[in-house]
């Protein structure tokens, strides 16, 4: 009788070293490591500054899932060590901590890339196709990287594997050209933003009109006859273009305004500016600030003065209404006050053969 609570307690005891001890081992050390986590957590968010948490959200956000499994086989691996297991399933737990630890990192710094671009597309009013396709692109590279060593860690040779993607990629990039060509020309564009959506262009070849869409690969140009134009990015970058955009909306128009020598120009002038004056007021889009200025340009002509109305209107699509506008009423004034516009003529001197 005494035998057996012997034999009893002694598979209690090695039940309770190979079993229950591990863990709660494992346990205990599982509740620190989140504890000290939690405390990485906040010390990083009181590091940076109130301008730089959208960078500690981005850290914490790409690190809190990875964070979370690597305590977890962290601690499952220091309980193994402490407890009595035979050295091949040590060998193995080696093996399966590193593997963890590579893929949680890996998942972490992909992670981390994509929140980035994200807040870096929120700053910067990036477009999303452009920053999109680079988050997939840095995501492909880090996981296939981390793949990559997962592998070596296995024992697994990966010469024969970047041999062939090397091969790979380099039969897809010349099969893909083209594509691939617009793709690195739009990615340019977006970040440069020389162009963007809402623009309005005009290119060296002649069209103009409205960007209403910019993607990695094609822009569409709406031109002024409602027309959609959908141009190659690669021919887009390699274009001059003018875009009546940048600096900002606002641009000068210039009127050509033709008067005879009989006319007296400060008077012009005044009536001029007097025009613009008024218009402002009722003409959508023309603008008072900076104001309207009058110059004797072009100057001299055969049969006119001419000069030069220079205003200033918000937009680029404000142009031909404004213009419109403002010639009808500068012929309406002229005709009211008096003021010749000349039709173009010559004076002829015929010498008599008995001079």
């Amino acid at each position: 009788m005494l035998e057996f609570y012997i034999i009893d307690f002694e598979r209690i005891q090695f039940f309770f070293k190979k079993l229950i001890a591990p863990a709660f081992l494992t346990i205990i050390i599982t509740i620190l490591l989140l504890l000290l986590r939690k405390f990485f957590f906040q010390i990083l968010k009181n590091f940076f500054t109130k301008k730089e948490l959208k960078t500690a959200e981005a850290i914490i956000k790409s690190i809190k899932i990875p964070s979370l499994i690597l305590c977890i086989a962290l601690s499952f691996y220091i309980s193994v060590l402490i407890s009595e297991v035979p050295e091949k399933f040590l060998f193995y737990v080696n093996k399966a901590i590193i593997v963890i630890t590579i893929f949680t990192v890996t998942i972490a710094i992909s992670t981390f890339v994509t929140k980035i671009i994200q807040f870096y597309t929120l700053k910067t009013n990036l477009s999303i196709p452009s920053t999109g396709l680079i988050s997939t692109v840095l995501n492909i590279f880090i996981m296939i990287t981390g793949i990559l060593l997962i592998l070596t860690t296995l024992g697994i040779s990966i010469t024969p594997i970047i041999t062939a993607l090397g091969i790979g990629g380099l039969a897809v990039a010349l099969a893909l050209k083209d594509t691939l060509s617009n793709i690195f020309s739009g990615i340019h564009i977006l970040v440069e933003k020389s162009i963007r959506v809402g623009d309005y262009i005009r290119l060296e070849s002649g069209l103009e009109g409205s960007v209403e869409d910019l993607t990695w690969r094609t822009a569409r140009i709406k031109t002024i006859n409602n027309n959609m134009v959908i141009i190659p990015n690669e021919k887009l970058s390699q274009s001059i273009v003018i875009n009546y955009s940048l600096p900002d909306t606002k641009m000068s128009i210039q009127l050509p305004v033709s008067v005879s020598y009989s006319s007296d120009l400060n008077k012009v002038e005044e009536i001029l500016l007097d025009i613009v004056k008024e218009a402002t007021k009722e003409i959508e889009g023309l603008l008072d600030e900076p104001p309207p200025l009058v110059r004797f340009t072009p100057g001299f002509s055969e049969s006119s003065l001419d000069l030069t109305l220079i205003c200033f209107i918000k937009e680029f699509r404000f142009q031909n209404p404004i213009q419109h506008e403002l010639r009808k009423r500068i012929l309406h004034r002229f005709r009211k006050d008096g003021i010749q516009i000349p039709y173009p003529h010559r004076v002829v001197f015929l010498k008599n053969k008995e001079d």
